[in-house]
Formats: structure tokens, sequence, C-alpha cells
């Protein structure tokens, strides 16, 4: 089980000081989120960490009832190839 962890604007896995992974967004306006830099280390690629957490950032884009705007090219492929995903993309 991937443990994927919250600071300010990232969810990530690893440590603080170490992140092994990460996705990184920022707030703009009152109703979005672009979600621009995404990391996974080469010691967990190929484990699915990438799409673990863009479906963290999918869920967290609901709970707050946020649209996202991807501007990093992995996510912008992961939510437009998952139909799930098509109600938090920004039109």
């Amino acid at each position: 089980m991937i443990s994927i962890k919250k600071d300010t604007n990232t969810f990530y896995i690893g440590e603080q000081g170490k992140k092994d992974a990460e996705i990184h967004y920022v707030p703009t306006e009152k109703d979005k989120i672009i979600v621009d830099h995404t990391f996974v280390s080469e010691s967990l690629r190929g484990q699915g960490v990438g799409e673990a957490l863009v479906k963290e950032i999918v869920e967290f884009a609901r709970e707050k009832g946020k649209k996202i705007i991807p501007s990093c090219s992995f996510v912008k492929n992961k939510i437009e190839r998952n139909e799930d995903y098509h109600d938090v993309l920004a039109r």
C-alpha cells in the first residue's frame, strides 16, 4: 500500500526532505487548481505511483469543489484518458 502524504500544495510519497514522488498544484481563482508538476523517482517507476498521485489530486479536487487545469502533460494525459476523472477537468 502506497502511503501518500499531504503538504502545502503537494501530495507526496517519502519524507519531507526526500520526496520519492510528488504531485504539485497551484490554487487559481476560487474554484480551480493548476496541477503543474509530477515527479516519480526511478526506484518507484512502473509501480502505478504516478497514477495513484493523480487519483489523490482528483479526489482532493472533488472534496474541495475544485476543477483541475492540468498543465503537467502526465496529469493531462491521465485525466483525459480516464472518463471517471472528467468531472473535475476544467473546460
